[in-house]
């Protein structure tokens, strides 16, 4: 027997979620950064265990089908990509085309366009960069914000290729890191890239000891994809980017 049903007509805000095979993060600190009312709908990308320019490129070939496989029946506000590094790699825009390839949305965001729309928005035109990996991988990431008008006038890396080890360093070694980089007085704010960096729980004591904005890549992407839909001013306010206009 066929039984009877009623259909919801309301539909919670929706966004979408491409992330690495390799983050351990992102999924965590967007559940505490999101408000709860914003459903996240979550597909993975296939990643190298190693990160260097050629595993950052390798995702290409690969973020349609992954695009693909977020819920056919869903209503995306926004989407993100998060690899900050890939973003920067890959570029932002090519990045963008290929997620609109495999699924209907208004917007697309990472971690590099977002920290950008978050610098403009704070008028913050010099930061103090925090990288886990190789220098080949920073300096492309240099490069993006350079091009866009933003200056790393302080830099510092834990030289790490291993993103089964990026996961792990501590959040005191984090803090540390961000407050000895930040310490250059030429810095409008300090961010700590990487999606898989355990850095959201530590930008109130950052904050707090320099006086300046504290960003990371998963907290200025979640920002930035609240703004894209609509709910920013409900999000959790962990750091300074949440009073950005």
């Amino acid at each position: 027997m066929a039984l009877p049903y009623t259909v919801d007509t309301h539909r919670p805000t929706q966004i979408g979620l491409v992330t690495l095979q390799s983050d351990e993060t992102i999924e965590r600190d967007f559940r505490m950064l999101l408000p709860s009312d914003v459903e996240l709908l979550v597909s993975r990308v296939p990643s190298s265990a190693t990160v260097s320019l050629d595993s950052l490129h390798a995702m290409e070939d690969s973020l349609t089908a992954s695009a693909r496989l977020l819920p056919v029946g869903a209503d995306l506000a926004a989407v993100g990509y998060g690899c900050t590094s890939a973003s920067a790699a890959i570029g932002a825009a090519r990045v963008a085309s290929l997620i609109k390839a495999g699924v209907s949305t208004p917007h697309v965001s990472d971690p590099l366009t977002s920290l950008i729309a978050a610098c403009h928005a704070g008028g913050i035109t010099k930061i103090g960069l925090v990288s886990p990996y190789v220098a080949s991988v920073s300096d492309r990431l240099i490069q993006g914000l350079d091009a866009a008008g933003i200056e790393v006038s302080s830099f510092g890396s834990f030289d790490e290729p291993l993103e089964e080890r990026v996961v792990r360093i501590s959040r005191g070694s984090i803090r540390d890191a961000a407050i000895h980089v930040g310490r250059n007085r030429t810095c409008d704010a300090v961010f700590m890239s990487c999606t898989n960096l355990r850095a959201l729980e530590v930008i109130d004591e950052i904050e707090a000891e320099l006086g300046v904005p504290a960003l990371s890549s998963n907290q200025v992407l979640a920002w930035h994809l609240g703004r894209l839909a609509g709910f920013s001013g409900r999000c959790t306010a962990i750091g300074r980017v949440f009073g950005f206009d």
